[in-house]
């Protein structure tokens, strides 16, 4: 598995988030509150389970104590994951209770990889739980939430992603309505390559891909909507082989060429991949697109060949070394991020040792990185030589400041370049705007709001502690901007 695991302290980033129900056309609305946990395709499932809900009677609500329903979408990848849901629920419960007592019913389902991996378990230990529903089946939510209704206790976990995504590509998102300027975009899920680490083969299933034809319909909307950007989402999708009209396979590198061509589509980013599927179709096209921006989000997990063998990474240190080498001949100016795990199993000084080496000789503009935790019904739980949580603990620390070096330095690098931002939303103070860089840095800059949802040319004139510090360009007297100006080289 190659997605980005879900992000607590231990790492740089959010943990959960609140996604929004379009409302609903017409009628009584009831309010859906959903909580996000996790990766980037767990965000996508949530906006894809408001769409449905949409047509349902549902709009969104951000606070939990307004909410008729209330959907946990979860993430398996961290340590005690499951533990947290049910306390979640434990809070749930009370604003349940208090609710009941001015005659308001409150509905609670459990979402995503926690609800696959724990089914049954989730409606005994927690009967506030009125439907439990895999990743594969939430396009099922309507009929469910009508089963439940009736007082029907519901589980459902099959896996049919077929079905799923046939179901995006008929009902969700049948409307054109306004998109935020970026937007994810699943194109493939599951996973073959059964990381002795990882839940996700067990959790999201095998390797699908969705086909050409639906993807390039959901861009087309997407665009049509507003959205300037989309990010191509997978367990491993680098790994993408959808079927096209003709009948043809096409690899990940070919759709990218194809969704470049959509008018007003100007970035397209894809994540997460893994080392073994970067053909060289795929790396060419960033040395072809200038739409496909500069940025690259490649794990390895361990530097060292023992380990990787144990992890069952099926590649080692020397042929990354290789990969990343043809990859910076083709795009000199990517910059590059990593996920690392320390302490797996037997991982002793030397083996860590190798993985700092790495991360020292590929020099990353970014990374994510976690102490290996044992997941219930992997091969690595019941490895021999577990490691100490303190050793754990002391080399995250290591290795995490290292890895923040290196951001720092990518970073400074910036200062004084004028490169294209896309502007996405109004900033903390007033008159200011968020954007993103092509290297997925946030760049704060001084800007009417009618900027939002245009690509500009900034320059970075400070760098901070977690974002860049722009001012647009002066020659610039357009916010259309319908093709990016060239982006400055690193």
């Amino acid at each position: 598995m190659t997605s980005r695991p879900e992000q607590d302290q231990e790492t740089n980033g959010n943990t959960v988030s609140e996604n929004s129900a379009r409302p609903a056309a017409g009628g009584n609305t009831r309010k859906v509150f959903v909580r996000t946990y996790g990766c980037q395709m767990n965000v996508y499932d949530s906006e894809r389970m408001t769409d449905v809900l949409g047509p349902e009677g549902f709009e969104a609500t951000n606070t939990l104590e307004d909410a008729d329903l209330v959907i946990l979408n979860t993430c398996h990848i961290r340590e005690k994951a499951a533990e947290k849901v049910y306390s979640e629920l434990g809070r749930i419960r009370k604003v349940k209770e208090e609710r009941a007592k001015s005659g308001k019913d409150m509905m609670v389902g459990v979402a995503g990889c926690v609800a696959q991996a724990e089914g049954e378990e989730i409606s005994r230990r927690a009967p506030i739980v009125d439907l439990v529903v895999g990743p594969q089946s939430y396009h099922q939510l309507p009929g469910l939430l009508d089963k439940a209704r009736s007082g029907e206790k519901v589980v459902e976990t099959e896996f049919d992603i077929d079905a799923k995504f046939g179901h995006l590509s008929e009902r969700a998102q049948t409307q054109v309505l306004k998109r935020a300027p970026s937007a994810f975009l699943t194109v493939q899920e599951g996973c073959d390559k059964f990381c002795t680490f990882c839940v996700v083969p067990y959790t999201r299933g095998a390797e699908v891909s969705r086909s050409v034809e639906q993807i390039l319909s959901e861009a087309e909307r997407m665009a049509a909507a507003g959205v300037r950007e989309v990010t191509l989402l997978g367990q491993n999708v680098n790994a993408y082989h959808g079927e096209a009209t003709d009948g043809s396979s096409w690899g990940l590198g070919r759709l990218l060429r194809r969704l470049s061509e959509i008018d007003g589509l100007d970035r397209l980013r894809y994540t997460t991949s893994h080392p073994r599927d970067m053909d060289d179709d795929l790396i060419d096209a960033h040395r072809d697109l200038k739409s496909l921006m500069p940025y690259l989000h490649l794990p390895v997990q361990s530097g060292s060949d023992k380990i990787l063998k144990a992890m069952n990474r099926r590649h080692t240190r020397d042929d990354y070394f290789r990969l990343i080498d043809r990859i910076r001949d083709a795009s000199p100016e990517i910059a590059l991020s990593g996920d690392f795990i320390v302490g797996f199993p037997d991982e002793t000084d030397r083996d860590f040792e190798d993985t700092m080496d790495l991360i020292r000789r590929v020099g990353y503009g970014s990374a994510f990185s976690f102490k290996y935790s044992q997941r219930p019904g992997t091969p690595g739980a019941t490895m021999e030589n577990q490691v100490p949580e303190e050793v754990k603990s002391a080399r995250l620390a290591e290795l995490q400041a290292l890895v923040s070096a290196q951001q720092k330095t990518f970073n400074e690098t910036r200062l004084g370049m004028v490169c294209d931002v896309l502007l996405e939303k109004k900033g903390r103070n007033e008159g200011q705007l968020v954007g993103k860089s092509p290297w997925l840095q946030p760049v704060q800059l001084d800007a009417p709001e009618a900027l939002i949802g245009s690509i500009q040319a900034v320059e970075i004139v400070k760098i901070g502690s977690n974002s860049l510090f722009g001012q647009i360009i002066d020659r610039q007297n357009s916010h259309e901007n319908p093709r990016p100006v060239t982006a400055a080289m690193a």
